[in-house]
């Protein structure tokens, strides 16, 4: 099946600091968003990647592209987002060919330590059911807030959810169709909208989304960590 990786990277990163989005922030030597592309390259390198870009940064992303050692530039699209990562990832997706034989993973530039084995996982549960997303267990306690306060849930009942999730395009295609102008926290999200099941396959703990300060510090421990 034919494969595409569509890394939204269309935010501006503020929580981080610094004028920089966070997605081209360094990272062992590369922008954050970097990573995730190699990744995907590494995982199948017939992947066509398509990289989504807020518009004030697709100048800013090329000639940072360029600095990269020649060995480093991997073949990409770049698309301009929207005001939404919604909006951004219509934009992505829009020139696809809605296919059952077509393959599209979303895929969030700011979880950088996405691993080979992730996104296999992806390709094969997306394949199989056409709408699926990596999820581990919660650790944490949880309460849920009500009106009178907060009261204990059993954690056993819920999973976190990752990306990339992994859709055939002609599934994913028609749930934004279905629902222009709505937005969605992610792409599972649009396609049981749509009236499609979500299949859940094996996250990993390490794929963490980088959002606050000192979250790249541990993203680089981590990388440090798979080389060792």
């Amino acid at each position: 099946m034919k494969k595409y990786a569509v890394i939204v990277a269309g935010g501006t990163g503020t929580r981080l600091g610094g004028g920089l989005p966070k997605q081209f922030r360094d990272l062992k030597g590369r922008p954050m968003v970097w990573w995730s592309m190699k990744a995907f390259r590494d995982a199948d390198p017939e992947t066509e990647i398509v990289l989504v870009v807020h518009p004030d940064y697709i100048d800013s992303w090329k000639k940072l592209f360029s600095t990269l050692p020649e060995s480093d530039r991997i073949i990409h699209e770049v698309k301009g987002g929207g005001n939404s990562r919604t909006e951004s990832v219509a934009s992505g997706i829009s020139e696809i060919e809605a296919s059952e034989d077509v393959l599209i993973a979303v895929h969030d530039a700011a979880r950088p330590l996405v691993s080979v084995s992730l996104i296999e996982r992806g390709w094969e549960a997306g394949a199989k059911y056409g709408a699926s997303v990596p999820a581990i267990p919660v650790t944490d306690s949880l309460r849920h807030i009500n009106k009178d306060g907060s009261e204990a849930i059993d954690r056993k009942d819920y999973v976190a959810v990752q990306t990339p999730q992994v859709f055939r395009a002609s599934v994913l295609k028609d749930a934004y169709a279905k629902n222009p102008g709505m937005t969605f926290t992610d792409d599972a999200s649009a396609t049981e909208a749509a009236g499609w099941k979500t299949a859940l396959f094996v996250g990993a703990p390490d794929n963490m989304k980088v959002t606050n300060p000192g979250d790249l510090e541990i993203a680089s421990l981590l990388l440090d960590l798979e080389n060792v």
